[in-house]
């Protein structure tokens, strides 16, 4: 029989992190800082490199922890909803590293553009007119996508690593409380998922807020 696969963990990135794990280091070892951002990079492109080769991630977001895949993969967001037990037709969000990211897949104009650049980074999701590369498996039944620049700098750089947009929606099974730390990630999707990485997410914080761009009406708050 096969031993099932269990996610790959990373270091972590947090100060708790870095206080007890180089607490012995003295001065006339390496930086300590050095040392750390250098792991924690390594981290992240090894995250980027799962995503970019069709696995399913989850990473830490302002709020919860999130799960994403390359979106322009229809086979890795087949296995994330599959994972979540989602519907194809609700739709997900896009997670990118800034609005440059996002240009090839809004349908909007360069004042729109600037204008968003101007909200993010920040807790909000926008429903934007979708360009002709967005897939139906992205946008579901909507007439909309929804794209955000996330204020948590984990998640920019793990799409700015991966080179594109990711999915973006929380790290749960559907009906079931929203993973806030790596470990209830991995008790509650285990092996679903490829790779977990390390980081923390604000315990007093809520899910993003979702606004559609040309009517204002908030959709989620």
């Amino acid at each position: 029989m096969t031993k099932a696969r269990s996610p790959r963990y990373g270091p972590g990135w947090s100060d708790n992190w870095r206080r007890n794990d180089f607490a012995g280091f003295s001065s006339c070892e390496p930086d300590r800082d050095s040392i750390i951002a250098a792991m924690t990079d390594f981290h992240l492109r090894s995250a980027a490199e799962v995503i970019r080769n069709g696995g399913l991630v989850a990473y830490p977001t302002e709020a919860v922890y999130g799960l994403g895949c390359d979106p322009r993969n229809e086979q890795a967001v087949e296995r994330l909803l599959r994972l979540k037990g989602r519907s194809v037709k609700q739709g997900l969000i896009l997670l990118a590293a800034d609005v440059e990211q996002l240009r090839d897949w809004m349908d909007l104009d360069e004042t729109q553009r600037n204008w968003l650049a101007e909200q993010w980074p920040s807790a909000r999701t926008w429903l934007v007119t979708p360009s002709e590369m967005v897939p139906r498996w992205i946008t579901g039944e909507h007439d909309r996508v929804a794209v955000r620049v996330s204020a948590h700098p984990v998640a920019r750089t793990l799409a700015e690593y991966a080179g594109t947009p990711i999915v973006s929606t929380s790290a749960n099974r559907s009906g079931e409380p929203a993973a806030r730390n790596r470990f209830q990630v991995g008790r509650r999707l285990g092996a679903g998922v490829d790779f977990i990485v390390t980081g923390e997410c604000d315990p007093a914080a809520r899910p993003s807020t979702i606004i559609d761009l040309e009517s204002g009406r908030v959709v989620r708050e």
